[in-house]
């Protein structure tokens, strides 16, 4: 009882303070983490959690990442329900009943699937119900969702959201720093013969042996490695469901591992020639850095053109 009084007071609060900002068009971002916040103390699920939760469903709502409100958690019309014969507001205890997990999280007494604050509650409650320790969340992802690359994704965006203590990290980078000589164009979708018939799935950027390669955007390190297509390769993933590839390296930056966050304009590797065989072969093509994006929109990932994206980071490289 006494941690629903609490959920009630400070839900107020909030509901009140949007109301007052709403005039000076306060940051979204701030008032989203406000919100992550409250619930944070009312249910105890570390606010980057639910951020992380929120920032994914996000992505695979809108093909471009955009937000369509303020919360963007989807919970289905099945798990909110369960077997109830109607679809609507109902109390959560008849929810329950029902195998559903809606809960009323702004005090009226009805578990609203439309309802940012009642969603937002209804998912900490989940968590909640595996426990608190990082291990604790990722298997309640894991019951929640089902895949593994959806898990992983929401296990880092929390990692990004709590080192930076934000969930604006929007900042980007071209891979090649100013100074250093380099070209490139559109090859996305040339016809590659090693291995079989297949497309490229990214752009070359041409550059001498050692040229420093830079992350794109914010983001952890998920894979990193040998390739016998890509050599020495390092894959990023950023917090809009975007994975960067980065590929025929001659070498990688001292201590960086897999798991590891990186900034964009962090080095990560150095230009190389590395691919086509066996681990170490290298020199079967000119030094080049192979850059490649790939989405994923929760059930699938495909490679996407990256050259409009670097002739953008070109155009505002530091």
């Amino acid at each position: 009882m006494i941690q629903r009084i609490l959920l009630f007071a400070l839900l107020g609060f909030f509901l009140l303070s949007t109301i007052a900002y709403a005039e000076e068009n306060v940051d979204a971002d701030a008032e989203k983490i406000a919100l992550y916040r409250q619930m944070e103390a009312v249910t105890l699920i570390p606010w980057y959690y639910l951020a992380a939760i929120d920032r994914y469903e996000a992505n695979i709502r809108d093909a471009d990442g955009q937000e369509t409100g303020l919360i963007n958690i989807n919970i289905s019309e099945e798990k909110w329900y369960g077997f109830v014969p109607f679809q609507q507001p109902a109390t959560p205890e008849l929810l329950q009943m029902f195998g559903g997990i809606g809960q009323d999280g702004d005090g009226d007494q009805l578990a609203d699937k439309d309802n940012d604050i009642d969603v937002l509650y209804t998912m900490a409650s989940y968590l909640k119900e595996s426990g608190y320790t990082s291990q604790d969340i990722r298997t309640a992802l894991w019951n929640y969702y089902h895949r593994e690359l959806t898990v992983m994704s929401i296990m880092n965006y929390a990692k990004l959201f709590q080192q930076y203590q934000t969930i604006s990290l929007d900042e980007t980078a071209f891979p090649v720093p100013k100074g250093y000589n380099y070209s490139y164009r559109s090859t996305w979708g040339d016809a590659r013969g090693f291995g079989g018939r297949r497309i490229h799935e990214g752009t070359d950027i041409f550059a001498s042996y050692g040229t420093p390669v830079r992350a794109t955007t914010y983001g952890v390190v998920e894979l990193k490695g040998w390739n016998k297509y890509g050599g020495w390769r390092i894959g990023i993933r950023d917090i809009y469901n975007r994975y960067h590839y980065f590929a025929h390296l001659n070498g990688f930056a001292e201590g960086l591992e897999m798991g590891d966050i990186v900034e964009a304009g962090q080095t990560i590797g150095s230009v190389g020639s590395t691919g086509y065989g066996p681990p170490g072969t290298a020199g079967k093509f000119p030094p080049h850095l192979h850059y490649g994006m790939y989405k994923d929109n929760g059930k699938t990932e495909w490679s996407f053109d990256p050259y409009p994206h670097l002739k953008r980071w070109e155009n505002n490289n530091p």
